[in-house]
């Protein structure tokens, strides 16, 4: 997977050094607004596979935001959408991508602690709060909550509410703040 990216990042600076133009923000603007319907399929597929690498999707977010900040509705709906798919995935298929062996050599501490808030009888109020919080990992409480078998409707439900709080203030607030930093 690292090589991956790393062959990204290397092919990404290429283009960029054979032809700086082609990153220039109103080249960017003009392809975007050309290719629009295709650039939301491809946000769309990336906001879905995202969960797979295990980043977060804040970034994604804030690039759609930047990307498309006449649709801020769209965004909020490709971003929920990919969330609750990744979501589903990782709840699912943890043992089988390889995310479960991950997350236990990693922190098997913090998962142990996870997995006893979601035991409890407010697991669910904690899954919310969990996806809420900006600055820890959803894919960690997916994960630990398919080890579990937590009731799924219950789960992904509780998922959905907790990152449509936090996704709706980004995408409601970091676009009009976005343009009040632009020049």
């Amino acid at each position: 997977m690292i090589c991956v990216w790393v062959a990204a990042i290397v092919v990404a600076i290429g283009f960029y050094i054979s032809d700086p133009e082609t990153f220039a923000p109103r080249h960017i603007a003009s392809q975007l607004r050309e290719f629009e319907t295709a650039a939301l399929g491809v946000y769309l597929a990336i906001s879905i596979v995202r969960g797979l690498t295990l980043l977060p999707s804040t970034p994604l977010l804030l690039a759609g935001v930047l990307l498309f900040p006449q649709q801020p509705w769209m965004v909020l709906a490709i971003s929920l959408f990919g969330i609750v798919a990744s979501s589903s995935m990782i709840y699912w298929l943890s043992d089988t991508l390889g995310i479960a062996g991950y997350f236990e050599q990693k922190k098997p501490h913090h998962v142990a602690k996870i997995r006893s808030r979601l035991e409890h009888p407010a697991g669910l109020l904690f899954v919310i709060l969990w996806a809420f919080f900006p600055f820890v990992p959803t894919d960690a409480v997916c994960y630990v909550a398919g080890s579990i078998r937590m009731n799924f409707p219950k789960f992904i439900l509780a998922i959905f509410v907790g990152e449509l709080l936090l996704c709706s203030i980004y995408v409601f607030s970091g676009g009009p703040l976005i343009q009040m930093l632009q020049p």
